[in-house]
């Protein structure tokens, strides 16, 4: 089976994570985003995906060249911006049957199978993916009859609109025959343009809904919650690699000194340094290459690879980019760090 994955996006609302990196690559557990998107789609027996890049595409295509996913990667480079529809136009020929396109920044175990099953039993042309979340206002909302046809869109809906809880996650399942309805070289949008489209040409779309995980990371709450949520367990990422005892996630190449208190959920990455008297408190990402030194307290923060943290240093609910230096005794409260660029 095969993929588009959506990979082009900026990522305004996250900035300044994302001044460095695009938002596919924005860490979640000492891996990229992009990285959990793949594995999913390999759990689930995919072998191909193409990949559409925009914003700093070279830190993603160089990332995969050097750490090879499971499945084999294509990456279509745009110049110009397509859209969602227009980005998977571009590349019609990589298509061949039946098909998923999802996001490549947002977070989630979905099982794909389940998704492909439903689309095929409906003799669906199009099939969006629902969950129903309290937040609303920042998502397109879906309304579908008993038999799960979409009769209604809205697309980022404002408060008085909000008249359903079904949310578009993103993620959609179609036949090859989407391509006659997709202008060639042209920026056309799956939620704005095609699927209006689809829907005053009778055709139908259907809407499945969905009880795994997922979140959009697309602002520095949803982008905490949605790491915090892989440390307790709620979204199930691939995490083999890593010992877990009893929700304390620490890679057996870690240097913790015996003083050091660890308390879980949590996450210690390979070749993380922790010194004397330090304490790691519940929902804290200790990346690789991280130095921590002794007498720090870290406690829900995200600290990314190859940062440095001083002796005596607090941090809490936080966010510390990679390589970072923070210096020693500072004290940090829902902070975002970023690397000095002197």
């Amino acid at each position: 089976m095969k993929a588009f994955v959506l990979a082009a996006g900026v990522g305004t609302r996250l900035r300044p994570l994302t001044v460095n990196i695009p938002k596919p690559m924005i860490s979640i557990l000492d891996k990229p985003a992009l990285y959990h998107t793949f594995s999913n789609l390999w759990k689930h027996g995919f072998t191909d995906a193409c990949v559409n890049t925009y914003y700093m595409s070279n830190v993603i295509t160089d990332y995969f060249e050097k750490n090879k996913s499971d499945i084999n990667l294509k990456f279509s480079k745009e110049k110009i911006l397509l859209g969602t529809a227009g980005a998977i136009k571009k590349k019609e020929n990589f298509f061949d049957d039946t098909f998923v396109v999802m996001s490549g920044d947002g977070l989630s175990d979905i099982n794909l199978k389940k998704v492909i099953e439903f689309h095929k039993k409906k003799k669906s042309l199009a099939t969006i993916v629902l969950k129903k979340i309290s937040s609303r206002l920042e998502y397109g909302i879906a309304i579908t009859n008993k038999s799960g046809e979409i009769k209604r869109l809205v697309e980022k809906p404002s408060l008085g609109d909000v008249f359903n809880d079904e949310v578009n996650t993103g993620i959609y399942v179609f036949e090859p025959e989407i391509f006659n309805y997709i202008p060639k070289d042209t920026f056309f949008d799956f939620s704005m343009d095609l699927f209006p489209l689809l829907m005053r040409k009778g055709k139908k779309i259907f809407g499945y809904l969905m009880d795994e995980y997922w979140t959009d990371i697309g602002n520095i709450f949803e982008y905490k919650r949605g790491v915090f949520d892989a440390l307790d367990g709620s979204l199930k990422l691939n995490l083999s690699l890593i010992n877990n005892n009893n929700g304390k996630y620490i890679s057996v190449s870690a240097k913790i000194d015996k003083s050091v208190r660890i308390e879980g959920p949590c996450f210690i990455s390979d070749n993380a340094s922790i010194k004397e008297n330090s304490i790691i408190k519940p929902y804290s990402v200790i990346s690789s290459n991280v130095k921590i030194d002794k007498n720090a307290i870290i406690d829900r923060t995200i600290i990314w690879g190859n940062s440095t943290v001083g002796i005596g240093v607090v941090l809490i609910n936080s966010v510390i980019s990679s390589n970072t230096l923070i210096h020693p005794g500072m004290s940090l409260y829902d902070s975002i760090v970023m690397e000095s660029p002197w």
